[in-house]
């Protein structure tokens, strides 16, 4: 691990940065939904947590609002690994839920200083079928080129605070953060092929099967921005990965050392 005097040291750097140490931590808990985006009557979750979640799930933990930390998760201004650490199993579950749209809340206290919008109690339910992720569980790398904010969560990760609640997908399903430590970024092995611990970002064709290993494939957000609207996807991420959590062999691709893992950053 990296003292604090090596860390102090560290400064932040322009375009071409190029990370030499990184923070590591799991991050678990008994249910997980990451909303796929294409649209269906089952609500259905990736199976590997997506870049825009780990950003969003870390800006919860500092403490950063809603659409405030795209800048702070660009390319070249951060990078990021993710491993699953169990294996990775789904049910569907059904949810029933009160509408909110604008047309079905209702003010409480509306005479008062403060006036609140909530569902209307009597409406009749919606019921909705989740995809949800079982007991999962992600190793996550991540190094910030933002010196000053990357201190910030190292000390509130070696403290065993988050500013809020933090949650894997959707606000009912709470996680629990885990803090291994830093650890410097070192060059992973040079050899034709290589296995790897992490998820495989964007090298679905280099992947080396065989008969004793799974694979499965997704595309998912990499990368936001803010806009009018809020915030749009400027980028997606097609991750290779192993459903029972264990590595994968891969070709033509230069892998990183992390505490004795190897690892692939997007």
């Amino acid at each position: 691990m990296m003292s604090q005097e090596s860390l102090d040291e560290w400064s932040e750097t322009d375009s071409d940065w190029s990370p030499e140490r990184c923070l590591s931590l799991t991050v678990r808990g008994p249910w997980g939904h990451f909303r796929r985006v294409e649209g269906n009557v089952v609500k259905q979750t990736y199976r590997v947590m997506p870049r825009t979640t780990v950003a969003g799930l870390i800006a919860a933990v500092l403490g950063i609002e809603r659409d405030g930390y795209y800048d702070l998760f660009a390319p070249g201004r951060s990078a990021i690994a993710i491993e699953p650490v169990r294996g990775l199993r789904t049910l569907n579950m059904p949810v029933n839920a009160l509408s909110t749209a604008a047309d079905n809340l209702k003010s409480l206290n509306s005479r008062g200083k403060l006036s609140v919008k909530l569902p209307d109690p009597m409406d009749l339910r919606q019921q909705h079928n989740y995809e949800v992720l079982v007991d999962p569980a992600y190793r996550i790398d991540v190094a910030l080129a933002d010196s000053e904010t990357y201190r910030e969560l190292r000390q509130t990760l070696e403290a065993g605070r988050s500013h809020y609640v933090p949650s894997l997908g959707l606000s009912e399903h709470l996680a629990n953060i885990s803090f291994h430590g830093e650890f410097t970024i070192e060059e992973g092995p040079d050899d034709t092929v290589v296995s790897v611990d992490s998820t495989l970002p964007n090298a679905v064709d280099d992947v080396v099967l065989d008969s004793d290993t799974r694979c499965g494939i997704e595309e998912s957000p990499a990368f936001m921005t803010t806009d009018a609207g809020g915030r749009t996807t400027t980028a997606f991420t097609t991750y290779a990965y192993n459903p029972d959590a264990k590595p994968l062999r891969v070709r033509n691709m230069q892998p990183s050392r992390v505490d004795g893992r190897t690892v692939v950053f997007v």
